[in-house]
């Protein structure tokens, strides 16, 4: 059976690149990446407690995340090579509020063996168009480090613009960073009746 993405869960594809809804069973999958990835991302992240690198801490979580996909207020995204199955990333959409607002915050991370390929430009497309066309979002937030030039890359490719500026906005790897904050507006948003 062909999966496809539903107001629940998302599964979307785009050749080798695969983007679907993190699922319970998917604990060490997750743990894997983060373990294999955790000196890459280190500077990009908060600080992380022991149970986020272990598969028990993460089907825990996967739990939680579940019923916030059920109901539509969050959704923890995998990016997954299509043929291997190796997860390359993961995308998130949180603070989803609807009317009058309906806007999300968007952030990701990609392993290192994924960078410099487009594959977080590819993913990032695939869920923001989920979000857009089958959860009616308007508006899109996503925020980065201004030191952080690939982000600002993938985000001006897709079209994010550039809406200010705040100082020590997020606390990063134990020190409070500042963050450019960015927008990506739905073109074809339509008012529900």
């Amino acid at each position: 059976m062909e999966r496809i993405s539903t107001p629940q869960q998302v599964f979307e594809q785009d050749g080798d690149v695969t983007v679907r809804t993190a699922e319970p069973t998917d604990g060490k999958l997750i743990s894997d990446y983060f373990i294999a990835n955790r000196s890459h991302l280190k500077s990009w992240e908060p600080k992380r407690e022991p149970a986020f690198y272990t598969e028990s801490g993460w089907t825990q979580r996967l739990i939680k995340l579940n019923e916030l996909h059920r109901m539509g207020l969050g959704y923890y995204l995998l990016i997954l090579d299509t043929e291997s199955g190796e997860m390359l990333g993961t995308i998130s959409f949180s603070n989803i509020s609807r009317f009058p607002f309906h806007a999300c915050n968007v952030g990701y991370s990609l392993g290192q063996c994924a960078q410099g390929r487009g594959v977080m430009s590819r993913a990032l497309k695939l869920a923001v168009r989920y979000m857009f066309s089958i959860q009616n979002i308007h508006r899109i937030m996503a925020s980065y480090m201004p030191r952080n030039q690939r982000s600002e890359a993938v985000l001006n490719r897709l079209g994010f613009k550039r809406e200010g500026f705040a100082k020590d906005y997020l606390l990063i790897d134990g020190k409070w960073e500042d963050h450019n904050l960015t927008s990506l507006i739905n073109p074809n948003w339509k008012a529900e009746e």
